[in-house]
């Protein structure tokens, strides 16, 4: 386990750097990345995919359809999503949990 801020090596559970002081938060088990799902929606947001890494499958396959019936148009809206993610909008799975970056 590193340090988020310094980059020292801390022992596994340490609340805090020994080297700068900062306080660390625990990774939550399971959280999904920012950058993942805000690239899969920006590059292939039309399929829905950046919704089914997040946990959210109704969603995704309501994108789909909308992508066929609107014979691709209705891919901005996943496009949108996408940089919605990237600039921190969406910032939470299905289940809650926060993104990380």
């Amino acid at each position: 386990m590193y340090c988020s801020k310094c980059g020292k090596e801390m022992a596994q559970g340490s609340t805090c750097c020994p080297g700068c002081g900062v306080a660390q938060t625990p990774e939550i088990a399971g959280q999904k990345s920012t950058i993942v799902a805000g690239l899969l929606g920006v590059l292939v947001g039309e399929f829905g995919i950046h919704r089914f890494y997040l946990g959210y499958t109704t969603i995704g396959i309501i994108q789909i359809v909308v992508t066929i019936l609107t014979l691709g148009i209705g891919g901005l809206w996943g496009f949108i999503e996408g940089i919605l993610i990237l600039v921190g909008n969406i910032n939470k799975d299905a289940q809650g949990r926060p993104l990380k970056d």
